[in-house]
């Protein structure tokens, strides 16, 4: 009887809520939210991307004025019209917040009217500082409920698998409005929007496979991760936030706070790193949820993207992007399309698909089972290894355009590589993945070689690596790398002289070791001259030397071909 009646209670209150619609529990939607949720539907439904709202940063029921961004307006543009109607408003509510309260212009009062009778100065000099520009995304949500036909059914699985609430399948809508190019300003990237260090903790994360791209393994990550924070939090309210803020945040909030609830969490708690995004996280969710369960509502009749179920095929050794589109018979647009997770330097021909990696492809009921296709690929476009990568670490004074000179490749490749969206934001002590070479069609085979300088030596230009000098000169890298004493082609700098195989330098035999001297103390530039039989001048001129009388013993001075053999006292 007793269960009966609890049970009968318990739909009452599901059933008690504005528009009819049933509240779960595990998701309140206290008082103290109800104008933050309101908001965001606002922004989410009534106010597209070309336009947006000006408003209290703290309470979102103050909103001073609905502001047009007009297409195709660049974002400096934007932000300057922005900046000027923010200070507009500032200047209203300060000249307010002198007490003035007769005598007020039409807008003067339309803003009065946003606050209490009784709002006092200093409540109107606090919102001066705190007027906020927040852009529309009505358009944006509509195009992200049809993209979620792709991964909704997936999504909803994967979710009651482990035992979380389905609802969590809003979440995107806030994150990424469920497009999986979404990229942030800090790094974030994919649907679930995870920053590297959070998806490395669940995700394959490098310049040749970032799985927070694949929305199929993304969700996974994201299942896991909202389950380690509800365990840790004890309310989906708080997971939610932490999923935004960081569990640890959430940690620090609930005993300063002395509460769980989220409404005392949002509303009182302070802290520099709990800015206006985290805050308003969960409400933002909420708002989500709420549009997202009554699409037509909002936006009439719209059709979701039909779910997503290609067939999938686990490599079994390194392939090239081509070789997989023509052995299945797709385009690599469409491969491309279907594995998000295949990093730039794959498409471009850098890297090659890994092997292991799982490979999905468009169902095709004429074809043949994938692995069969897989097998019938020739032996020789089956790859045993990747392309190896070459490391530089950045130096000071270095920039992105000098770096692709010394190593010979583009900047975009490098950029690629690196996850790199700013050139001009690399800093010293960064270490960069250097892309190596592609083989040259068979056409490059005709290349002739130039001779190599009579004396062996050569100095290094701007813009030459290892191998565009090996190739330069027809010798290998290693041979050049090994008798140049070069660990890593780091070492290649501009004016610096290294010796070419096959020069008559490094012919020669005994303590001067191929064309390199070692100063000695009493040494002179004059004296190694004599006892090599060469011009004085032109050690001066092959090592760079300004002052001739300022040799140190310990250095290494290039020499150039001897004109006759050295001396008994060089021995």
């Amino acid at each position: 009887m007793h269960r009966a009646i609890a049970s009968f209670v318990a739909v009452l209150l599901l059933l008690a809520t504005p528009g009819g619609a049933a509240e779960d529990p595990r998701f309140p939607k206290p008082p103290g939210l109800r104008d933050r949720v309101g908001f965001w539907k606002r922004i989410y439904t009534a106010v597209d991307s070309g336009a947006g709202l000006l408003h209290d940063a703290e309470d979102l029921s103050v909103v001073y004025e609905t502001m047009s961004v007009p297409k195709g307006l660049s974002r400096r543009a934007r932000e300057r019209r922005t900046r000027l109607r923010k200070a507009h408003y500032r200047k209203l509510l300060r000249r307010l917040a002198r007490g003035r309260r007769r005598g007020l212009s039409a807008e003067e009062r339309r803003v009065l009217a946003l606050f209490p009778r009784d709002v006092s100065n200093r409540t109107l000099e606090r919102a001066s500082n705190r007027v906020r520009f927040q852009l529309g995304q009505a358009d944006q949500f509509r195009a992200g409920l049809i993209r979620m036909g792709r991964w909704e059914g997936y999504i909803r699985r994967v979710f009651a698998e482990r035992g979380l609430p389905t609802q969590l399948v809003a979440l995107p809508h806030v994150e990424s409005s469920f497009n999986p190019n979404a990229r942030s300003h800090v790094g974030a990237s994919g649907i679930w929007q995870f920053t590297r260090s959070t998806g490395r903790r669940y995700l394959r994360v490098d310049s040749v496979v970032d799985e927070r791209n694949d929305p199929f393994l993304s969700t996974v990550a994201a299942a896991r991760l909202l389950k380690a924070n509800y365990q840790r939090t004890g309310t989906w309210p708080l997971a939610i936030t932490a999923y935004n803020h960081g569990a640890t945040g959430i940690d620090r909030a609930v005993p300063k706070v002395g509460s769980r609830a989220i409404d005392a969490i949002i509303n009182r708690y302070k802290s520099r790193t709990f800015g206006f995004a985290s805050r308003n996280f969960y409400s933002e969710f909420m708002a989500a949820l709420e549009v997202e369960r009554e699409p037509e509502r909002w936006f009439g009749g719209l059709h979701k993207d039909p779910p997503e179920n290609p067939e999938i095929v686990l490599l079994d050794h390194y392939y090239r992007p081509s070789t997989l589109a023509s052995a299945f018979r797709v385009t690599p647009e469409a491969l491309r399309r279907l594995n998000p997770a295949l990093g730039s330097p794959v498409w471009r021909g850098q890297k090659y698909v890994p092997r292991g990696y799982a490979l999905r492809i468009p169902r095709d009921p004429l074809r043949a089972a994938p692995r069969v296709i897989l097998a019938s690929i020739p032996q020789s476009e089956r790859l045993a290894r990747q392309t190896p990568d070459r490391s530089y670490r950045v130096r000071r004074g270095d920039t992105l355009s000098r770096i692709a000179r010394r190593f010979g490749v583009s900047q975009s490749r490098i950029a690629a590589m690196n996850g790199i969206h700013n050139r001009h934001r690399i800093r010293a002590g960064q270490r960069l993945k250097i892309p190596l070479h592609r083989r040259r069609p068979a056409v490059a085979a005709s290349y002739v070689p130039e001779p190599v300088p009579a004396d062996g030596l050569y100095r290094v230009r701007r813009g030459d690596s290892l191998w565009s000098l090996a190739r330069r000169f027809g010798v290998s890298q290693q041979d050049l790398a090994e008798l140049n004493r070069l660990a890593s082609p780091h070492q290649l700098r501009a004016g610096q002289v290294i010796q070419i195989p096959g020069g008559a330098a490094t012919a020669k035999a005994g303590k001067v070791r191929t064309g390199v001297y070692i100063v000695r103390r009493g040494d002179t530039v004059d004296g190694i001259a004599r006892r090599f039989g060469v011009s004085s001048r032109r050690i001066v001129s092959l090592n760079g030397i300004r002052n001739r009388h300022r040799i140190r013993p310990g250095q290494r001075l290039y020499l150039p071909a001897a004109e006759r053999e050295p001396t008994a006292s060089a021995q």
